[in-house]
C-alpha cells in the first residue's frame, strides 16, 4: 500500500451545514468529543498502511490545517511518508475548484512531482474528508487489483429513499461491473429483483493513474461540465472503462456496517446519536481500530453536587476530557472538552461542542450548541419552535442549532 497515492478532498464550502461551518471548512467541524470529521477518513488511511496523502482544501481552511499540524504527526518524512495540505495553485488557469473532479485535475502536478521522487504510483485512492466511517481500503484495494479495474468504486446497498437526490447510484452485472452510473437519481432503478434497494456511491474511489489523468483531461475539455466525479467522469466512463463496485461491508471495520455522509445537520445531529446507545451503532471504542486526532492535556471529567447539594448526572452519554457537569442533568447527549453544565440545568439529546457552558436551570433538548457558546440562567431551547426559529437555525426535523457565542458579546 506504501506504492499507492491517496489525495482527500477536504474544500467544499459545507453550506448544508450552516452555521457550523461559518468560520471551519466541513472536515474540520467537530465530531463525537474528541474529533473532527477527518479524522476518521485519516484514521482509517494509517490503518490501512496508506501513508502518502494529499489533502485538498479551499474554503476556511484555516482550522483543518491547524488540526492537521497538531494532531497528525504520525507519519515520517525519514520513511517517506507525508501529510500534506495543498491549498488551490490555480496551476491549470485563474479558477477556484469547479468541482471534485477538478480539484484532481488542477493539482496533478503533485501526481507528476510524487512519480519523480518515488516512482509511479500503481494506484490513486480519493476520498472525499467530510464521511464517517471506518474502512480498510486494502481490501477494496486487492479487489481493484483482481479485477483489473480502470476505477473501482466503494458502493453501500441502500433503500432507494436514502438515495433519491442524495446519493450516486450504480447499476452492476453479475461480475460487479457497472452498467450505469446516475449521480444523485431522483427516481433510482433499484437492484434487480430488489428495487426497493439500491447500491449507493460513497465518493471512495481507486483510479489507475494514467486512466484517470486521460480522464480528467477530457472533462476539463467539456464546457458544459460539472467538472464533478458524480454527475460527469465516472458516468461517462461507463462501457468504455472497466468501471466496478465494491462492496463496501467487504472493508467495513465497524462493528455494524456503518458509513454516514454528515453533510446536513440533521445527518451530523443523527451521527452523534448513534454513539450514545448502550450498543452503539458507531462504535469509538475498538481498541483495534482507535480513532487519532489531536491530544490537547486536559483533566478527566468531573461529575459532582451543584448548588443546595443537587447531584450531578450523565444516563447514556459520552463525557469528554475536562467537562464539568455540576448538578445538572445530561441524558442521550455528547457533552464535548470543556463543557460546564451548571447547578438544576437539564441538556437532552443534544450536542454540546468545546466549552459550551450551560447556566443554571436552562434546558436544553434535541440540540447542537457550538463552540463557546453560553446559555444564561433559566433559559430554554428546544421547547418551543417559534421562539427558537427567532433566534437560531432550525433543521429540517426540528433539531436547533446555536452558533457560537450567542449571547456573549
Amino acid at each position: 500500500m506504501r506504492d499507492v497515492l491517496t489525495f482527500i478532498l477536504a474544500g467544499g464550502r459545507g453550506e448544508r451545514l450552516l452555521p457550523l461551518t461559518r468560520d471551519r471548512a466541513k472536515p474540520a467541524v467537530p465530531f463525537g468529543g474528541h474529533y473532527r470529521i477527518i479524522d476518521f477518513a485519516l484514521s482509517s488511511c494509517v490503518h490501512s498502511d496508506l501513508r502518502r496523502i494529499f489533502i485538498l482544501t479551499q474554503y476556511k481552511s484555516l482550522s483543518l490545517e491547524e488540526h492537521i499540524r497538531d494532531g497528525w504527526t504520525v507519519l515520517s518524512p525519514a520513511l517517506d511518508e507525508f501529510l500534506q495540505t495543498i491549498p488551490p495553485q490555480q496551476r491549470t488557469g485563474t479558477d477556484w475548484y469547479l468541482g471534485t473532479a477538478d480539484a484532481i485535475h488542477q493539482n496533478w502536478y503533485c501526481v507528476e512531482r510524487y512519480a519523480m521522487e518515488h516512482d509511479e504510483p500503481s494506484a490513486i485512492l480519493i476520498l472525499a474528508g467530510d464521511h464517517v466511517y471506518k474502512m480498510d481500503y486494502r481490501v477494496m484495494m486487492d479487489f481493484h487489483r483482481e479485477k483489473d479495474a480502470d476505477v473501482t468504486v466503494a458502493v453501500m446497498r441502500l433503500h432507494r429513499d436514502e438515495v433519491r437526490a442524495k446519493l450516486g447510484e450504480l447499476v452492476v452485472d453479475s461480475n460487479s461491473r457497472a452498467v450505469a452510473f446516475e449521480e444523485k437519481p431522483l427516481r433510482p432503478t433499484g437492484m434487480p429483483g430488489e428495487p426497493e434497494y439500491c447500491l449507493a456511491s460513497l465518493g471512495i474511489y481507486a483510479f489507475r493513474p494514467d486512466v484517470l489523468s486521460e480522464e480528467l483531461d477530457r472533462d476539463a475539455g467539456v464546457d458544459a461540465s460539472n467538472h464533478d466525479f458524480g454527475r460527469n467522469v465516472l458516468p461517462a466512463m461507463i462501457g468504455r472503462r472497466r468501471v466496478y463496485a465494491f462492496p463496501f461491508e467487504l472493508g467495513n471495520r465497524n462493528t455494524d456496517v456503518y458509513w454516514r455522509d454528515v453533510g446536513t445537520l440533521d445527518s451530523y445531529f443523527d451521527a452523534h446519536m448513534d454513539l450514545v446507545g448502550v450498543v452503539p451503532r458507531f462504535d469509538l471504542y475498538d481498541r483495534s481500530w482507535p480513532i487519532h486526532t489531536v491530544n490537547r492535556p486536559k483533566p478527566p471529567a468531573k461529575i459532582v453536587r451543584g448548588d443546595g447539594d443537587s447531584p450531578g448526572a450523565a444516563f447514556d452519554s459520552l463525557v469528554s476530557s475536562g467537562a464539568i457537569i455540576s448538578g445538572g442533568t445530561v441524558v442521550r447527549s455528547v457533552i464535548s472538552p470543556g463543557v460546564v453544565v451548571q447547578s438544576g440545568a437539564h441538556v437532552e439529546e443534544s450536542v454540546l461542542l468545546d466549552r459550551v457552558v450551560i447556566g443554571r436551570g436552562a434546558r436544553i433538548r434535541r440540540a447542537i450548541l457550538d463552540k463557546r457558546a453560553v446559555v444564561p440562567d433559566g433559559a430554554t431551547i428546544g421547547y418551543d419552535r417559534e421562539a427558537d426559529a427567532k433566534q437560531y437555525t432550525i433543521s429540517d426535523s426540528g433539531v436547533v442549532v446555536v452558533p457560537k457565542n450567542p449571547f456573549v458579546h
